[in-house]
This record gives C-alpha cells, sequence and structure tokens, in this order.
C-alpha cells in the first residue's frame, strides 16, 4: 500500500514527511466528525498491517490503533469538529476545515488526502478516491480517526444511555432512530441532519369539527 508513498519519495526525495489524512464520522446522526492526519516510516522501516479500516473487525481495529500510537517513529495529530460546528458550517466544510487542521500540526511536506480535493488546502496535497484502500498513510489515519471517535462515542453513550451511541456510534439505525422519535434529540444530535431534523418539527394538529 505504499505506492503513492514510493512515488513523491521518488519526486521529492527519500527524507521527505508525507502525512495521510482521513476522516470518521461524516454520515451519522449525532456525535462529531474526526479526522486524523499520520506520517509512517518508510515502507521498508513499517510493519504494521495497515488496511482501511472499514474492513477491520472493531477489535483489529483497536489493536492497530494501539500499535500505531505506540510507535514513536510515527507523528499523528487529531483534529475534531461538534455537532454544533456541523450545524453551523454544514457536514462537509466541517469536515474540509478539520482535515486542514489536523495535516498543518504535523508540517508534512507533502499529503495524501482520502476523497475529492479539499477547497484552500495549504500544503502541496494529492486527494485520491477510496485511498484509504490505496495507502497505507492514508489507512492508519482510518484506522486513528475511526477509533478516536468511537472512545468518544462511548462517552455520549455513558452521557445519554438511551440512545445506544455504544452500538450504532450515532448512525441512523432502526434502533437510534426509535429511540431519537420517542426521546428527541440530545444536545450531540446534528439538527441539520433531515432525520434530527423532522423529529424538531411541529406536527400537524388534526381537528374535528362539528358544525351546528
Amino acid at each position: 500500500m505504499f505506492e503513492h508513498e514510493n512515488e513523491i519519495y521518488r519526486r521529492l526525495g527519500g527524507g521527505c514527511r508525507i502525512a495521510g489524512v482521513d476522516e470518521a464520522g461524516r454520515g451519522p446522526l449525532a456525535g462529531p466528525v474526526v479526522v486524523a492526519a499520520v506520517i509512517l516510516p518508510p515502507e521498508k522501516d513499517f510493519a504494521i498491517p495497515v488496511a482501511d479500516s472499514k474492513t477491520l473487525t472493531e477489535k483489529r481495529r483497536e489493536e492497530l490503533a494501539e500499535q500505531l500510537r505506540a510507535d514513536e517513529r510515527i507523528r499523528w495529530a487529531i483534529a475534531i469538529r461538534s455537532a454544533a460546528d456541523i450545524d453551523r458550517l454544514n457536514i462537509l466544510r466541517a469536515t474540509h476545515e478539520a482535515m486542514r487542521e489536523a495535516a498543518m500540526a504535523l508540517n508534512p511536506d507533502f499529503v495524501l488526502v482520502d476523497g475529492l480535493p479539499v477547497p484552500k488546502f495549504p500544503l502541496p496535497a494529492e486527494f485520491i478516491v477510496k485511498g484509504d484502500s490505496l495507502s497505507a498513510s492514508i489507512a492508519a489515519a482510518s484506522i486513528l480517526a475511526k477509533t478516536h471517535r468511537d472512545h468518544l462515542l462511548l462517552e455520549l453513550d455513558a452521557k445519554y444511555p438511551e440512545y445506544g451511541f455504544a452500538v450504532h456510534k450515532g448512525y441512523g439505525t432502526a434502533r437510534h432512530l426509535a429511540a431519537l422519535a420517542k426521546y428527541g434529540p440530545c444536545p450531540e444530535h446534528r439538527r441539520s441532519f433531515a432525520p434530527v431534523a423532522n423529529v424538531l418539527q411541529p406536527q400537524p394538529v388534526q381537528l374535528e369539527l362539528t358544525l351546528n
């Protein structure tokens, strides 16, 4: 999975710092969007078997995240935008803002970013659709972003147990939608997302008129 990194090394030199960037949590109805940026050692010095976080079990993601965080040669940064930020900016702008922040925190020479181009990106970058399955750096970022967000949702579950955040991590499952309909949104729900906004809309009241 180092083809993209190795191409950048050939262009810029073997000592350049390449960061991979990916996000977790764009689609859920609740909780933050989390972005990770990661600088890995060159392929010859790296043995952690990273992969797209979506292809891994929760247990395996946690194991790999622990290995990544414990490796002192690896530099990483996390940027978070809350549900309130998402409602204020919209999900795309909030994600892009966090991507720029996470990448800048590492001051890399080049950045590999998962997905479509990010406007006003402040560093030399390549944007790779499905990059988390094509680039080791992006795959590592996907693992750190996903596990970090999962931990945050476990904290939200302890605070708002009625919604089941520990199970669905804020995604719009049948269980989550049923809880949303029953209890209404909590402060961590994204009010700009249609299923949440619909719950907040006043329901029309049907009146029976009796004519004398």
